[in-house]
């Protein structure tokens, strides 16, 4: 009888289930490996990532550009009517602005409104005291000049500031740390002039007249007074 050596075992043939079953539980180790590998490189998150808006696309939606915000409110171009410097003073206006950072274009032309106003009125009315204050030495002593003469030939002037149309910048410079803006005034003023006993004998308050006055301020921008004092009047031509 032939016995078998216990050593030596003889391997039976494994059937075609086992051996599939075999090959897809080794593929999926391998794909679960390779799975891991890929999270590991790719699936961690670095904070930095940008987060998905979750909004419906309009179709009819437009965007807007947006314009570059300005350091100050400054307009150069477009209707005349909302002009606040000539294209002229730009280059001024700008050199101003460097130098004196707090300065602001429409306060500005505000105060110079107001200025002219009151000047005005105040020469008119022969109020020199008024005018003092906001004047230089030699706009005061035009003023002091003119309305010595005026009262010499007995004459009242009865003027009425009725609209000032526009003022704008039409130049500025700077020299020396001292800062000088020119203004031009469009303005309709109803003028008459009277005798010493009250009789018309110019001009007509039912008739306003329009004037183009060219004011010259100055500051000094390295000041804490934020005044400025009229240095020089003129008509334009």
């Amino acid at each position: 009888m032939f016995v078998q050596d216990p050593h030596y075992v003889r391997s039976r043939p494994k059937d075609p289930e086992t051996q599939a079953l075999t090959v897809i539980i080794i593929l999926a180790l391998v794909a679960l490996f390779i799975g891991l590998r890929l999270y590991s490189v790719l699936g961690e998150r670095t904070g930095h990532e940008q987060q998905p808006i979750l909004k419906p696309a309009d179709p009819e939606a437009r965007v807007e550009p947006r314009a570059a915000p300005l350091s100050q409110p400054l307009q150069g171009a477009g209707d005349d009517s909302e002009l606040a410097y000539l294209p002229t003073a730009g280059p001024g206006v700008r050199a101003l602005l460097a130098a004196d950072p707090g300065f602001d274009v429409a306060r500005f032309l505000e105060g110079a409104q107001g200025a002219y106003r009151m000047i005005l009125e105040a020469f008119w009315n022969g109020d020199l005291a008024a005018i003092r204050p906001h004047s230089d030495d030699n706009v005061y002593k035009a003023f002091e000049t003119s309305l010595e003469q005026r009262n010499s030939e007995g004459l009242v002037l009865d003027n009425r500031l009725v609209a000032i149309e526009q003022a704008l910048i039409s130049a500025a410079t700077i020299e020396m740390g001292l800062a000088f803006v020119t203004v031009r005034f469009e303005a309709d003023i109803a003028a008459v002039t009277r005798n010493k006993d009250g009789e018309v004998v110019a001009g007509s308050m039912s008739d306003a007249v329009q004037t183009r006055d060219l004011w010259t301020f100055r500051r000094n921008v390295a000041s804490n007074d934020p005044n400025w004092l009229l240095v020089e009047t003129d008509e334009e031509e």
